[in-house]
């Protein structure tokens, strides 16, 4: 089976949706938790988190620098650990059963780890030093 290249324009613009989606995904879950205090205080801050790693993840596509991007993208990542971290607070503290969870944990970490990759790629794109023309 052969790798598929796609530009990073076209990655950007599905990985844009994908985060969307992913913060959709968690307003929707949002919504069924049950009126109560711990349910809502670990309902808000992963509402926070997820919709915080689109709206990085947007802002890193408008950067103006590969210095800003890279600030942004690590934003990101920290916002996507933090939403499969609140997921798992959910689940564990028996608020929403783990079987209604699975999606969106497999989802959260798989985010987490193409934000991880990015983030290491612009670094190394960034300390790498450009030959000179002499």
């Amino acid at each position: 089976m052969s790798e598929v290249r796609v530009s990073n324009f076209a990655f950007g613009e599905v990985f844009k949706k994908r985060t969307k989606m992913f913060a959709l995904r968690v307003i929707k879950l949002f919504k069924t938790l049950p009126n109560k205090a711990d349910a809502q205080i670990l309902g808000k801050q992963l509402l926070r988190a997820s919709t915080s790693v689109a709206a990085n993840y947007r802002a890193a596509c408008r950067a103006r620098s590969a210095a800003e991007f890279t600030a942004k993208i690590g934003i990101a990542v920290e916002e996507a650990d933090e939403s499969l971290f609140w997921l798992e607070m959910l689940e564990e503290s028996q608020i929403v059963k783990a079987d209604l969870l699975v999606s969106l944990k497999q989802e959260a970490d798989e985010i987490t780890a193409i934000l991880t990759k990015t983030r290491k790629s612009s670094q190394i794109k960034k300390t790498t030093p450009k030959p000179s023309n002499s």
